[in-house]
């Protein structure tokens, strides 16, 4: 998975930096001059000719935490539009789901080891430019994934469904001879020579190993600068905005490919077929060029920031006037003996080992509706890949957007205990469960009945040999779809002379007559192009709200269990902690999650584009039998990290949530408040008998 297929729930607004929950702060925050003297090579923003002192006037907090968080939001782009388009990326190069999977995990595994170099090494460098460097690795990513469509094309089979090429095949030959391999034919037909092999899935899998090492030099870099250079007194400020931008990246991804697919894959072609039907391929590669010229703009304005804020500098030379140590220097060389230490007395920990199981149980099993949505809508409701993609990010992120707003804010208002925050946990794991099992209720019968007709196991047409027939779906008078007009059994086609872009089948001897006395039965062993009408909208529209109140109820409890996270370790191994707990959700969840329900579609799966090198993508799954299996085995998951959160609810009844102190001191003003207006109360009562 990735920064964004995560949603982007790790950051909180309103719960302030890591060490903390930041309280309101009553007395106005100290401003510290900034003297001229300081602008020196470590201030000094630009470089070569960008520099000057209308670039210098924007080197402040403020104005990189804006520029962070939008720069953010374009790399976050990047990972939902690889989410979005994984579909058409499936048909063009013919890869099996489990295969897909893998390709979604490079990120997380170049993620996973990289990041712990970056932070250790990256501390005393220029951060903005190495930020930089990250934004141009991105750009490589993009470039990358937009080249395998003009390293390989369209594709031949998206070429055979348009105007200019529906009428001859690549080596010149006829219709009639192109045709012929999807009729019934007495002799065995050749297979498909698949010339690109798996050259496209090492480009693609190479290209998600950059996009890993990327993002972490964004992230890791850049969340470390702003921290350093930002007063903590604005510290929650700050998140929150940044937060929210970078919140806007999934949304604007999914929405960007939403655009793209519906264009076809060769916008200068003119396809026989809408955008509805399963064998449409959209202009995919296409989103990846925009992306790349955006990443590649964000790294030349990132860099444009100073090694050190100058406000930062005053800040940290007016510390060491005072004999103040800088919060920022508590780094110490750690040996391995240290380490294994710290490892230990965290397994002790009950509470971080029990939330830590919660948590990668959860991700395990809702970790196929982040990665697998857009399929699951296309495949159980007959979208297209355009609406799906639009159904899987702008409308359900919106709702994960408010769940995290409103929950940190709840938990910066009201300041519920340990145990308080934990039931919410559990209360929201049982409310995703019900969901998940509300989804394989949700079934379209008319989808289903797709995957009931007839595939290779037919044995009216297993004398036809259809087993290297591309798919290419055909409806019967009586309203049964087939595979091809191979499996039907049809022997001859012929243009409609009403619509020219549409096939009439005849001779399709697989097609049975309804029981009537009709001697004539001809007509009835007829069929056309493309499968029969399927109807889903209002079961895709009922799906479509459960998953936006899931989205919204669990993106609530994603800040109430970061805060957990955070309380359950203690302050000097905070940094380990959080590390290790994120390196091993990463091993085993979010790496093997993909991996495991690719494989489990795919075990569900009818009809194969098969190659002469492998048996390609899956055109047709059993809809029904997959629904329960694969929402089932989903809510297992999510039901034992429920489970687990209780655990963490009995050993979390001594954990200190808020400081003490703080807490005296709101509960003191409350009394204040109640004392002031009970004596206001009395007054205006004195000044009534007075005038009386």
């Amino acid at each position: 998975m990735s920064v964004e297929v995560k949603e982007q729930t790790e950051a909180v607004p309103f719960l302030g930096d890591g060490d903390g929950v930041k309280k309101p702060v009553e007395e106005k925050p100290e401003k510290i001059e900034v003297d001229v003297e300081l602008i020196d090579k470590d201030t000094s923003g630009g470089f070569w000719i960008f520099k000057g002192p209308t670039l210098q006037r924007l080197a402040t907090g403020t104005i990189f935490v804006t520029v962070f968080g939008i720069t953010s939001c374009f790399m976050a782009m990047s990972f939902a539009y690889f989410n979005s388009t994984m579909t058409t990326l499936e048909k063009r190069y013919k890869i099996p789901t489990k295969v897909l999977g893998v390709l979604s995990t490079g990120n997380d595994i170049s993620a996973m080891f990289s990041s712990i170099i970056i932070g250790y090494y990256l501390r005393n460098v220029h951060r903005p430019r190495w930020m930089g460097l990250g934004f141009l690795i991105i750009t490589v990513f993009c470039i990358m994934n937009a080249s395998l469509h003009f390293l390989y094309g369209a594709g031949e089979d998206a070429l055979k469904l348009t105007h200019e090429f529906g009428n001859q095949n690549m080596t010149g030959n006829s219709t009639s001879s192109l045709s012929s391999s999807q009729l019934c034919t007495s002799e065995k037909t050749n297979c498909h020579m698949d010339i690109e092999s798996w050259s496209p899935i090492i480009i693609l899998f190479v290209a998600q190993l950059i996009l890993g090492i990327g993002a972490g030099m964004v992230i890791i870099v850049g969340v470390a600068y702003m921290d350093d250079n930002t007063a903590k007194s604005k510290a929650p400020a700050m998140l929150t905005l940044s937060t929210f931008l970078r919140m806007m990246g999934p949304s604007a991804g999914y929405l960007l490919s939403s655009q793209c697919l519906k264009l076809y894959i060769d916008p200068r072609l003119r396809p026989l077929i809408k955008n509805t039907d399963p064998r449409w391929m959209g202009a995919w590669w296409l989103g990846y060029i925009l992306l790349a010229v955006i990443t590649l703009l964000s790294a030349f304005v990132i860099a444009l920031f100073p090694r050190e804020l100058p406000s930062a500098k005053a800040r940290r030379l007016k510390q060491a006037k005072t004999d103040e140590p800088d919060p920022n220097d508590k780094h110490k060389a750690h040996s391995v003996s240290d380490m294994w230490k710290s490892v230990k007395g965290l397994a002790a920990n009950k509470v971080y080992v029990y939330n830590m199981a919660a948590s990668i149980v959860y991700f395990f099993g809702y970790n196929v509706y982040w990665t697998f949505s857009q399929k699951y809508i296309e495949m159980q409701y007959r979208q297209s890949a355009s609406v799906a993609s639009m159904a899987s990010g702008p409308v359900p992120l919106s709702f994960s957007a408010v769940g995290v707003v409103l929950s940190g804010y709840v938990i910066y208002k009201f300041k519920p205990g340990a145990r308080a925050i934990v039931s919410w946990n559990v209360i929201v794991d049982f409310l995703t469960v019900a969901g998940i099992l509300c989804y394989s209720l949700i079934g379209c019968k008319d989808s289903d009945q797709l995957g009931s007709m007839a595939t290779t196991s037919n044995s009216c047409s297993a004398s036809c040999h259809c087993d290297y027939a591309f798919y290419s779906p055909i409806c019967s008078p009586n309203n049964v779809t087939y595979t091809t007009a191979c499996h039907a059994g049809c022997t001859a086609m012929s243009k409609d002379p009403f619509d020219n872009d549409r096939k009439i089948y005849t001779g399709c001897s697989c097609i049975s007559a309804p029981n009537i006395t009709d001697t004539d039965v001809s007509h009835w062993q007829t069929a056309v192009g493309g499968h029969c009408p399927v109807d889903c909208t209002q079961q895709f529209y009922i799906f479509l709200v459960v998953m936006c109140f899931l989205k919204l109820v669990g993106a609530s409890s994603k800040s109430t269990n970061f805060l957990i996270s955070l309380r359950c370790i203690p302050p000097e191994q905070k940094s380990f902690g959080l590390g290790l707990g994120s390196m091993v959700t990463s091993l085993l969840a979010f790496i093997p999650s993909p991996i495991f329900y690719g494989w489990l579609i795919d075990k569900y799966c009818l009809v194969w584009g098969k190659t002469c090198s492998n048996k390609g993508n899956c055109w047709l799954y059993d809809t029904y039998s997959l629904r329960y299996v694969l929402n089932y085995t989903a809510a297992t998951f999510v039901l034992l990290g429920g489970f687990c959160n209780i655990f963490v609810w009995y050993y979390a009844k001594h954990l200190q949530i808020f400081d003490e102190n703080e807490e005296t001191k709101l509960s003191l003003k409350r009394k204040e408040e109640n004392i002031l207006q009970g004596l206001g109360s009395t007054l205006q009562l004195e000044i009534k008998e007075e005038k009386l």
